[in-house]
């Protein structure tokens, strides 16, 4: 529960009982609130440990730099320390500052997250590679304008990569449901996403699928 902002979320663990999927949404400080979403590579309990050391990583960080770019890299020195083969890391990282009104975020090789804004659906790219490819790895940040109503929609590649034969639902299936009506609840976006991906797919998702949806409030 967080004053000034609606929040969805959904998470589906695929077709096993352990995800490498995660995300996470709390507050930095008076007027910073912190949204996370990763995805592990693999299945079953090495990504699922993986995810959650890597979690509880990023909320201490976040809690003591600022820029999220300087984040991604020392959650990357320390997770490519553990040397867990072909184990990488997806994640993108966006801290929004009410006072400021703006949005900072990092993505380290992550599905592109998406904003509305200004009667926009705008793309937030990667700013560095997958994490745990070198400890020596680079991240910077970007910032842009987060106003009231705004909405920012973050999800891993269970979402974009539905399937049916040989097409895929996409990060442009992604912003076109959100063009369909970016002001709806938050849940509810998170519904409808959730659902058009499986419709295109014609069954429920087999991979692992997280999905979060914030919308600022006055």
């Amino acid at each position: 529960d967080l004053p000034g902002f609606e929040i969805g979320s959904a998470y589906q663990p695929g077709s096993g009982a352990m995800a490498g999927d995660f995300y996470d949404v709390f507050r930095v400080d008076e007027h910073r609130v912190a949204a996370v979403i990763g995805d592990v590579t693999g299945h079953g309990i090495e990504p699922s440990i993986t995810a959650l050391q890597a979690k509880y990583l990023l909320r201490a960080f976040l809690l003591q730099i600022r820029d999220p770019g300087q984040v991604l890299e020392q959650l990357n020195a320390q997770m490519s320390v553990l040397e867990r083969g072909e184990e990488f890391i997806s994640l993108c990282v966006l801290v929004f500052d009410t006072d400021a009104e703006t949005l900072r975020y990092a993505s380290a090789g992550h599905p592109a997250a998406f904003v509305w804004h200004s009667r926009e659906v705008r793309p937030l790219g990667a700013t560095g590679p997958l994490l745990m490819l070198s400890d020596r790895a680079k991240y910077h940040s970007r910032e842009l304008a987060w106003g009231l109503d705004d909405v920012a929609v973050l999800y891993t590649d269970g979402l974009a990569e539905a399937r049916r034969g040989e097409a895929m639902f996409g990060e442009d299936g992604v912003a076109t449901m959100i063009r369909r009506d970016p002001t709806a609840a938050p849940d509810v976006m998170t519904k409808v996403l959730v659902e058009a991906a499986r419709d295109f797919s014609g069954g429920p998702a087999t991979d692992d699928l997280a999905v979060l949806v914030l919308r600022r409030r006055a």
